[in-house]
């Protein structure tokens, strides 16, 4: 469903994505994971269209991309962002918010439609006619999950879609998220900095460190801790938390 091949994005002089590849399988739930500014979210927005000068190949479904997206591309491609306050009009109540990606592209049935998105997600047609901050935080990212949903399409880019919410919140997130896929037969490219959350929602992981893939696994590997580079093991012992046992082996006294 999706296939990179030597993708490359700069900023000027900095060198975000160098020379990344990796496929990702219709119906798969794929996990890119690396520390802050590895250039994980800059891969979503050069597929998404939203950053328009990048080098290499970029295949979706067959089709493969230039710098502008299609409407048929923003109908079979929807993005899901990480803070699902900055993501939603603050002026637009959730009926407007749902409606205006039919709008956009001419379908009609918009209230049943409306209605249909909510109740996937989670909500009632009472969430229908509130504003933003009427939700809680993670009210607010089911409702961005819905206008994702309202195209139907068949690729969804999440880039860190729980990280701003409370554990308890993430976990009814990715519990929706997962119940999606399977009811929707859609294919998932996950960005993450939490390596549980993706070996809970992911088959297999790329992952990155300033900008290139330094390995690709599948998330059962991350249980036994077979890592073969040292980068990508290090972020691994770093997920694992404090350990006492261990914090206490390294205490040495004069």
């Amino acid at each position: 469903m999706i296939e990179i091949k030597s993708l490359d994005v700069r900023f000027g002089a900095f060198h975000a994505v160098r020379d990344l590849s990796f496929h990702v399988a219709a119906g798969e739930a794929f996990g890119l994971v690396g520390e802050s500014g590895s250039g994980k979210t800059t891969v979503l927005k050069a597929i998404a269209g939203l950053i328009g000068d990048w080098q290499g190949q970029i295949t979706v479904d067959g089709e493969a991309l230039g710098a502008a997206r299609s409407p048929q591309f923003c109908r079979k491609v929807q993005m899901i962002f990480q803070d699902p306050y900055g993501s939603l009009h603050p002026r637009h109540t959730v009926d407007r918010t749902l409606a205006e990606p039919l709008a956009i592209h001419g379908q009609g049935d918009v209230g049943r439609r409306v209605e249909r998105a909510l109740r996937a997600v989670g909500l009632g047609p009472g969430f229908r006619y509130r504003y933003p901050h009427q939700l809680s935080g993670g009210q607010r990212q089911r409702i961005a999950i819905a206008r994702a949903l309202m195209l139907e399409p068949k690729v969804l880019l999440l880039d860190e879609p729980t990280s701003s919410l409370d554990v308890s919140v993430q976990a009814e997130i990715l519990n929706l998220l997962s119940a999606l896929r399977w009811e929707r037969s859609l294919t998932y490219l996950f960005v993450s900095h939490n390596l549980a959350v993706i070996a809970h929602m992911c088959a297999r992981v790329a992952i990155m460190n300033a900008g290139r893939i330094v390995e690709q696994i599948a998330t059962s590997a991350l249980a036994t801790g077979a890592l073969a580079n040292p980068y990508a093991q290090q972020l691994l012992r770093s997920s694992e938390g404090y350990d006492r046992q261990v914090a206490a082996a390294l205490i040495t006294y004069d």
